[in-house]
């Protein structure tokens, strides 16, 4: 990750400049706009009484017309210099990245039916990250028929997260109390955060509001069982409200927080429903690639300086086991102890009377006279009385 970060410290670099240059060309042509409207008053009463121009309008106008130009001249040599900031990117990107990936993916990659599972992991990312514009453009290029029940969830989701941003919470409220049911059976305090996120927009509104914040305290009622302290909490805050909260103990309600808080809730309880993960399949494939591809990259130098053609045969396997890390343990994987291969459909792990443990493959190797006797105790058996175990 510290290459990715390397091309982003020459990314912002690049956005900076150009913010900066945005911002004195668009100063710049202001004031010569400005300039050009006065000369243009100056120049009117002579232009309509048709009377030639003196000489000092003329080096007026000769001056005015020598500022445009060098005002013109300075924005493009501006411009000129953020084409070198752009350059250094293209070259940060050379320095840290290798571009020749065909020794370590396979050429099925790219093939028709593998290509269309990419091209709908980022359509599914761009619809997850509120990006509708650019998915349903990506669509068309790509002649991707999505379905519109593919599309529903996220563009509700979207919209919802879109007015939580704007710190308006009925369309949350209004998700969350229909869903209620199935929130309940997931654990969720969604309900209970956007309840009480409103009480607090109401405390926040002052003594005028104190009656309709007791009113709508009535929400709290089927949560008390759960969330009975911090119920208290903030009906205890009413007892300051004429005080202001913003002086008193309870000033942590107002803190921005809760709402990036509410957003990051909503999210995570609504994919739950939904059937989805929180981080988009690209997201986490790309976070795993950055944490692979070096490993893989030294293992085929390796393989290459060594000779050690055949070794890696580029199929549903790596040479090495690379260690991901917690966040992307998705399922159990058995790796048979006997082949040191991990088990797979087709060659699933089999579970011996013993109580051992081996894939199929392995079994199929130790049979001797149509017995088998286990690897790791004397015990012999028939073949045929192995289970197989699914995780």
């Amino acid at each position: 990750m510290e290459r990715c970060a390397c091309v982003e410290r020459e990314l912002d670099k690049v956005l900076q400049k150009f913010l900066c240059y945005g911002q004195h060309c668009e100063r710049g042509l202001e004031e010569l706009l400005v300039y050009v409207s006065q000369l243009r008053e100056e120049l009117g009463p002579a232009a309509l009484q048709r009377t030639p121009l003196s000489a000092t309008l003329s080096l007026v106008m000769s001056q005015c017309c020598k500022k445009i130009k060098d005002t013109v001249q300075n924005l493009a040599s501006d411009h000129k210099d953020i084409h070198s900031s752009i350059s250094r990117v293209g070259k940060a990107i050379d320095r840290n990245f290798d571009a020749d990936l065909c020794g370590i993916v396979p050429a099925m990659v790219w093939e028709s039916q593998e290509k269309q599972i990419l091209v709908l992991a980022i359509i599914e990312h761009l619809y997850q990250q509120g990006m509708l514009g650019v998915a349903e453009e990506l669509c068309q290029e790509s002649t991707m028929n999505v379905d519109v029940d593919f599309k529903k969830p996220f563009l509700e989701l979207n919209s919802i997260l879109e007015a939580l941003h704007k710190q308006n919470l009925e369309p949350a409220l209004s998700w969350a109390i229909f869903h209620r049911q199935q929130l309940a059976e997931l654990n969720s305090s969604l309900e209970f955060r956007l309840h009480r996120l409103h009480f607090i927009r109401l405390l926040a509104g002052g003594p005028g509001k104190e009656l309709e914040a007791l009113s709508y305290a009535r929400h709290f009622q089927p949560f008390a069982h759960l969330h009975q302290q911090e119920i208290q909490v903030m009906m205890g805050s009413l007892v300051y409200l004429r005080l202001g909260l913003k002086n008193s103990p309870y000033r942590h309600l107002l803190d921005d927080s809760h709402w990036t808080e509410i957003c990051e809730t909503f999210t995570r309880d609504a994919c739950a429903l939904l059937g989805l993960s929180v981080e988009s399949p690209l997201s986490v494939s790309f976070a795993a690639g950055c944490v692979a591809l070096p490993v893989l990259m030294n293992i085929k130098a390796v393989i290459e300086q060594r000779q050690c053609t055949g070794v890696w045969s580029h199929k549903d396997e790596l040479p090495i086991e690379i260690e991901l890390g917690m966040k992307c343990w998705y399922h159990s994987v058995f790796a048979c102890p006997i082949l040191r291969q991990q088990t797979t459909d087709s060659n699933p792990p089999i579970k011996l009377i013993c109580g051992h443990v081996i894939s199929r493959d392995a079994l199929n190797k130790l049979i001797n006279g149509g017995k088998l006797k286990c690897p790791y105790c004397p015990m012999e058996q028939n073949p045929a009385d192995g289970k197989r175990l699914i995780f």
